[in-house]
């Protein structure tokens, strides 16, 4: 926990340095009631080449009466030739808050590797007791078609940006609107969810880029979600 900050800072590691073909990861997070919980990665999750079964991570959130959690890893980098599967469940109970980020390389693209893995899939699901909040899923087999217009448009990172909240929602939407349209290197759009939501849509030309908007993204929902200043973590 940051000693001026209320949430509990959760770095989850990978000791192996990223996910081979027929990896299984599950991940359970339990935020209780009024709790605040913030879970990030120390570095980018690389996925490797298979030539077998995709890699798969599953994420469990259950969020109490009132908690927050910040779900803000760094972005996931898959090699050619690999291929991923993910999906995110979270169930909110009332008052809950949650600020979730879901960001993408196209691949190692420094080496020429952009859109050469053979499956990159991920989905997002958030309910509460009244029922369905979001339900977000892609799937890309690395068609050349994906770099064209209406898709990524020759931007190689790309992500979503997901809040869910009793308050505050319009405040973070205008923001980020203004976000999108002044960092340099990125473009997106932003959209309100039929209740308790937000959704922004990202797309960068460079890692630089997508995490630049990202953490102003996530500042900008800490300050009208929250009431809380951002979050510096310290990343080697």
């Amino acid at each position: 926990m940051a000693l001026d900050d209320p949430a509990a800072v959760v770095s989850v590691l990978n000791p192996t340095g990223g996910l081979v073909g027929g990896d299984r990861l599950t991940i359970d997070v339990t935020i209780g009631p009024a709790a605040h919980g913030c879970l990030t990665t120390p570095s980018a999750t690389k996925v490797y080449r298979t030539a077998g079964a995709a890699a798969e991570q599953r994420v469990h959130i259950r969020l109490g009466a009132g908690a927050i959690l910040e779900w803000v890893p760094d972005h996931t980098i898959p090699f050619a030739g690999s291929a991923f599967r993910q999906a995110i469940d979270c169930e909110a109970e009332d008052g809950a808050t949650l600020i979730l980020t879901d960001a993408f390389a196209a691949g190692r693209i420094a080496r020429g590797e952009a859109w050469r893995f053979a499956l990159l899939e991920s989905a997002v699901t958030v309910r509460d007791r009244r029922g369905l909040i979001l339900h977000d899923r892609f799937v890309l087999t690395a068609a050349r078609a994906v770099q064209g217009l209406g898709f990524t448009e020759d931007h190689p990172y790309f992500g979503s940006f997901v809040v869910v909240a009793d308050s505050g929602l319009d405040a973070f939407a205008a923001a980020a609107g203004r976000l999108l349209r002044e960092t340099a290197g990125a473009v997106g759009g932003v959209g309100a969810l039929p209740r308790r939501g937000a959704v922004v849509r990202c797309l960068a030309r460079s890692a630089p880029a997508l995490t630049a908007l990202v953490e102003a993204l996530w500042a900008v929902a800490r300050r009208e979600l929250l009431g809380l200043p951002a979050l510096a973590l310290r990343k080697a």
